[in-house]
């Protein structure tokens, strides 16, 4: 079979039936989901991974790196309000992140900054159901019927947006530095002096998040994941084929402003620990940024979302290291008898003790 390339406005379809064909990272392939049927596709091997000045694309972004070089469509979960992409001939009839079916279409106000590079699955479906099973028989807090219900029958394979932000930090500092000692009563006392320094530090690729579906501590229990330019592939539709793709809500200037702050935390824990003191206290710190750049890439997922008595759940799976992370109901009977348990032993105990 000839290979064949994918240009703007064409559907990955299966030749021999004509359904949806989806991308196989682990065969390199297209894959029908309907008959099976392999259709071997040729993906960009010569683009090239672009760190992007920041200074410059906050003032303008080119409009080379606008769309999404194929034609898709957009819903909007009327529930959690993400907002997920499909290529043309997918149907959503939920929301892969909460579950919801109410989705209502979501028409752009402007032409999106398209990624550039994308890290593809790595954790098949097999495996992510595997470790989904696992993570759930050891949550010994959770109802017992949680692990027979089919929750994993929800898991979808998602592409979750992401900034990188790399940049040269220098940063000088002051502070008050405390030397413990002991009186001759020997109570504690400290004498503070003041304190100065200067740290340099290289941030390569701070991850920041700009999903909407996902909740953000959960993402964020999962990370890192491995942006390292070897590992990343240049964006080209077809790793697309087949998968949901969810459209950043946190645009570039909220997504600088946020990777700003995770540096300055960095940085600013970086000269506590320059500090050569017992204890310190008053940090100032002055920083500049030099050198900044980022890029737009898109990071695999495995997502279930669920929803048990009237609250909504969800449990995230790394696509590309298999890092597990959930949220799950509580059973009140097993906390209760735990409670009922520990009252028990505490009133034996005492007791015990009384004779």
């Amino acid at each position: 079979m000839r290979l064949t390339e994918l240009t703007a406005g064409q559907k990955l379809s299966c030749p021999a039936c004509g359904g949806e064909a989806q991308w196989n990272p682990a065969r390199q392939a297209l894959i029908c989901a309907y008959c099976g049927t392999e259709s071997p596709y040729e993906v960009k091997a010569d683009g090239e991974i672009v760190e992007h000045d920041l200074v410059a694309a906050l003032q303008a972004i080119p409009k080379t790196a606008r769309g999404w070089q194929d034609e898709r469509r957009a819903v909007r979960c009327q529930h959690c309000q993400a907002i997920s992409v499909f290529s043309a001939a997918q149907q959503g009839k939920a929301c892969d992140f909460c579950g919801s079916t109410a989705l209502v279409p979501f028409e752009e106000t402007g032409d999106i900054i398209r990624p550039e590079s994308l890290l593809p699955f790595a954790v098949n479906e097999p495996d992510a159901r595997d470790r989904l099973r696992q993570w759930y028989r050891s949550r010994f807090w959770a109802p017992n019927n949680l692990g027979s219900k089919a929750l994993t029958d929800t898991l979808s394979g998602v592409y979750l947006p992401y900034w990188t932000f790399d940049a040269e930090v220098s940063a000088d500092y002051t502070a008050e530095g405390g030397r413990v000692t002991q009186n001759a009563k020997g109570e504690r006392q400290v004498h503070w002096y003041p304190v100065s320094g200067h740290v340099q530090h290289f941030f390569d690729d701070t991850l920041v998040c700009a999903s909407r579906g996902v909740h953000p501590r959960l993402v964020q229990a999962v990370e890192p994941f491995p942006t390292a330019s070897e590992r990343l592939k240049p964006y080209d539709p077809g790793y697309l084929s087949g998968w949901t793709v969810e459209r950043y809500q946190l645009d570039l200037v909220a997504g600088a402003q946020r990777g700003r702050e995770r540096m300055m935390d960095a940085v600013r824990q970086m000269c506590a620990r320059d500090i050569r003191a017992d204890l310190h206290r008053n940090l100032q710190v002055s920083a500049h940024f030099d050198r900044q750049t980022f890029k737009h890439v898109l990071l695999p997922v495995w997502l279930v979302g669920y929803r048990y008595g009237s609250k909504d759940y969800q449990v995230v799976v790394n696509g590309a290291t298999g890092q597990v992370a959930g949220e799950y109901p509580k059973s009140w009977v097993k906390i209760a008898l735990a409670v009922l348990a520990a009252i028990i032993v505490l009133v034996i105990v005492a007791s015990l003790e009384g004779r």
